[in-house]
């Protein structure tokens, strides 16, 4: 249940040969993500188990999921994007059904991040997941 935006991703991820041209491309997407007005970057929006900072301000119109986010680690922005592009746009409820471990694997994020990436980007998914379940 991808977007359109995410299923981008996932074919530019098909055409890059190493992992290393692939984080490149990672940092290129945070690098290409506005960027979280500071007014937002609180503790109520800070995502904890992040060995960086990390912010995630979630936006809901319509039943649409969309959300800001930002990090002080340029790898993390990159994932912040690629969440991004799995997350926005979909319904409040379809959020909540997206199985992200899967949808990221398809990257192979999950055999070339270290243990404290995964385990920040397993905290940034079930925030996004909680704020979803939260609008419902």
């Amino acid at each position: 249940m991808a977007s359109p935006a995410f299923e981008e991703i996932a074919e530019t991820f098909d055409f890059l040969d190493d992992w290393e041209e692939r984080y490149r491309h990672v940092i290129e997407l945070g690098k290409a993500m506005p960027a979280m007005d500071p007014a937002f970057q609180v503790p109520a929006t800070k995502v904890d188990g992040c060995a960086s900072q990390v912010w995630i301000m979630p936006r809901i119109e319509n039943g649409r999921f969309d959300f800001q986010g930002d990090s002080d680690a340029m790898i993390v922005r990159g994932l912040i994007a690629i969440l991004h592009a799995l997350y926005s746009g979909l319904t409040v409820e379809e959020v909540t059904r997206v199985d992200a471990p899967a949808e990221m694997a398809r990257l192979g994020l999950d055999e070339h991040l270290s243990a404290q990436r995964s385990n920040g980007l397993r905290a940034m998914v079930d925030r996004i997941r909680l704020l979803a379940a939260d609008a419902m």
